[in-house]
């Protein structure tokens, strides 16, 4: 095959308003051989966009060259196709007239005949020939990306470059997306350049994996090939031999990358030995005492097994068309310091089952028993971290975590109520950062902060609400870290809610998987019998590691298309 795009020696460096200059890109090499499908995979912040907007022709870089089938490239062209992240599509306009502005524009030189077939064409090759006349509103997020990756295509573009097209999706949606891009490359033939941070993603789509190394001054470290057979079936190349060598080389390889950079800490300040009072407990104050004996023991709990118990839970909300039951029929019994994964698809209602278990929802029947008590509000004793970091901007991180540490622990002293705080955040790796504003904090900084106040509450149950889900993958192992190394010295009981099958298993003792709803229920539980504490490295290497992840696959796999009709 010839040489359609080769990058020698590209670096890009940009100013900030201190007038201090980072370098982004530091000496980009790399050759994309026509019809060939490029990933390029990285860190959070590496330059991956810059990159993609170098070849886009959107960004000059400041040396070095990028020609295209030998010529220079010279600000953005019609031959290069860009799809973006968000969907930046024209709200007021139709699906059809989204994707003609760009036809129009690009191929003035054909009838108006051949425009419409052209866009019709496009449309219907991403599966939405059936929604032309409908606005962006009424799509979902997966169906407004496939009007990006539509529009770019009606540019007939000799090379379509994907910027992390579906990072914002859930991981049902981004599965269907993953398999239409992969349609797309069999029947369009087309060069690709996908940026992504998945690693799965980059397996299951590219011919070669070309890995940024962190900022700054990025640059490609190393090109892993591909050479495992097409089609690639999400549950068949989990049994492949050499597709798990290959996943193994490269998570080693960025694993490698980012132990540099880790940041899970140990502390320079002792954890008091501290009680926190418990908000709800019932006992009678009197005179004399500061605080109620039933205070001062709450942190304790005689009971060992059956320590949180959903019983015949459902959840049942009003809509205009009647009742609609969210879920139903959800039982499950945790012994005291469990960690259990809950996964399944977008709309399965393990947010809601959390949130019930968090005393933030009304529970419509059955009920949730935690430490003898039944669950009826929220408080302190059950700590909730969600996706969307909830900080209150103008606050340190250590006035951030001083809160809800004031509030249980105001029996202790200012200094222990102060090394508490300091503890946990110096755990989560913030030791350097304590008195930064959280607005002036990374999306991974501020989840750090949610983590470490979460913790300090010294809560009898845990709740995780895909807290790891707005970030980058390599972020993302770096706090799974942070959670793992913290989790193993507080065995809190924990319940978290996930996507990510490489993260269930690695952080739970039983993963627990829903069917699709409505009516969604527990349709299967996974015992995870793997040593702790857990290693990445070393679960990659263990062959119990690559079975549970089958069974989570398929069980994904058999709920794939709407709601199930199988029995759970």
């Amino acid at each position: 095959m010839a040489t359609i795009l080769s990058l020698k020696g590209v670096t890009k460096s940009y100013t900030g308003q201190s007038g201090a200059v980072t370098n982004v890109l530091d000496g980009i090499d790399l050759d994309v051989e026509e019809g060939e499908f490029i990933a390029i995979l990285g860190f959070s912040g590496a330059g991956k966009t810059t990159l993609i907007s170098t070849v886009a022709g959107l960004v000059e870089p400041d040396a070095g060259e990028i020609r295209l089938r030998g010529a220079p490239i010279d600000g953005p062209g019609k031959d290069r196709g860009l799809v973006f992240q968000s969907y930046s599509l024209f709200p007021w306009l139709t699906v059809e007239k989204n994707v003609a502005l760009a036809v129009d524009a690009v191929h003035k030189d054909r009838s108006k005949a051949e425009r419409a077939a052209l866009v019709r064409q496009k449309v219907e090759l991403v599966g939405l020939g059936h929604a032309m006349d409908r606005k962006p509103a009424q799509l979902s997020g997966g169906m407004r990306q496939r009007v990006s990756v539509a529009r770019a295509l009606a540019m007939e573009p000799e090379i379509l470059l994907l910027d992390e097209p579906l990072s914002a999706l859930d991981a049902l949606t981004r599965a269907k997306l993953q398999d239409e891009i992969e349609r797309i490359r069999k029947e369009e033939k087309r060069t690709i350049i996908l940026v992504t941070n998945d690693v799965d993603e980059a397996l299951l789509l590219a011919d070669r994996v070309a890995v940024l190394t962190p900022a700054p001054a990025a640059r490609i470290g190393q090109v892993f090939t591909v050479d495992v057979p097409r089609p690639r079936e999400r549950e068949a190349v989990n049994d492949d031999a050499h597709f798990q060598a290959l996943r193994r080389e490269i998570v080693g390889y960025l694993g490698a990358l980012n132990e540099a950079g880790s940041s899970v800490g140990d502390s320079s300040v002792a954890l008091p030995d501290v009680v926190p009072i418990d908000l709800f407990a019932k006992g009678d104050d009197k005179a004399g005492e500061s605080l109620p004996k039933a205070y001062v023991e709450a942190g304790q709990s005689a009971v060992e097994n059956r320590y949180l118990e959903f019983f015949k839970l459902h959840k049942v909300y009003p809509t205009p068309k009647g009742p609609l039951t969210v879920v139903e029929d959800f039982n499950l019994i945790m012994n005291k310091g469990e960690f259990v994964s809950l996964i399944g698809h977008s709309g399965c209602g393990k947010s809601t089952v959390l949130t019930m278990a968090a005393g933030l929802n009304e529970i419509s029947a059955g009920g949730i028993v935690l430490d003898n008590r039944e669950i009826s509000g929220a408080g302190p004793d059950k700590a909730v971290v969600f996706q969307a970091p909830s900080l209150m901007p103008w606050l340190t991180a250590r006035q951030n975590v001083s809160l809800g540490v004031e509030r249980v622990y105001p029996h202790a002293g200012k200094a222990e109520r102060q090394d508490i705080v300091d503890y946990y955040l110096e755990r989560v790796g913030l030791g350097d950062a304590m008195d930064k504003m959280a607005a002036e904090m990374s999306n991974g900084m501020r989840q750090r902060v949610g983590i470490a106040r979460a913790f300090a509450l010294s809560p009898r149950l845990l709740l995780l609400d895909e807290p790891f889900g707005m970030l980058d993958s390599l972020t993302r192992w770096d706090l799974q870290d942070v959670l793992v190394e913290t989790w193993n010295r507080t065995k809190v009981t924990a319940i978290m809610v996930t996507h990510d099958v490489d993260e269930a298993i690695l952080l739970a003792d039983r993963v627990v998987m829903m069917t699709n709803g409505p009516r969604a229920t527990i349709g299967k539980v996974l015992k995870v019998d793997l040593p702790r504490p857990r290693d990445r490295k070393a679960l990659l290497d263990d062959p119990k590691f690559y079975q549970y992840r089958q069974e989570v696959l398929h069980f994904l796999a058999e709920y794939d298309h709407g709601p199930a009709s199988k029995a759970a």
